[in-house]
């Protein structure tokens, strides 16, 4: 069974920075793209960040731009969101998700269940 799990999150203040993990156990095969997604209370699940794994390309939101990065250890199936300059409007539950084929979006293959990341003012 595929598991997908999500750490790091947490609480901090504004300015300051977060490391978000991300492993996918239980599966073997390659995937096409890793991505983490976030949800705000009262919004919709948006992507942040993605890397294809193959090559190693990477998407970022334009909200995110210069302050995150996205990175991968494809040995052990794991991709890291590092966050810096964190605002209070990055204030969301943080999913990673992972692709087998297809790009990163809503129908990604697996999914974890989130981490919390809140940032105070």
């Amino acid at each position: 069974q595929v598991q997908v799990v999500e750490s790091g999150g947490g609480s901090v203040q504004a300015g300051g920075s977060l490391r978000l993990s991300c492993v996918v156990s239980g599966y073997t095969g390659n995937t096409n793209c890793m991505g983490w997604f976030r949800q705000a209370p009262g919004k919709e699940r948006v992507g942040v960040a993605a890397i294809y794994t193959g090559g190693g390309s990477t998407y970022y939101d334009d909200s995110v731009k210069g302050r995150f990065t996205i990175s991968q250890d494809n040995a052990n199936y794991t991709v890291y969101l590092q966050m810096n300059s964190l605002k209070p409007e990055d204030t969301a539950m943080y999913y990673c998700a992972a692709a087998v084929a297809g790009p990163c979006d809503e129908g990604s293959d697996y999914w974890g269940k989130g981490t919390l990341v809140t940032i105070s003012s």
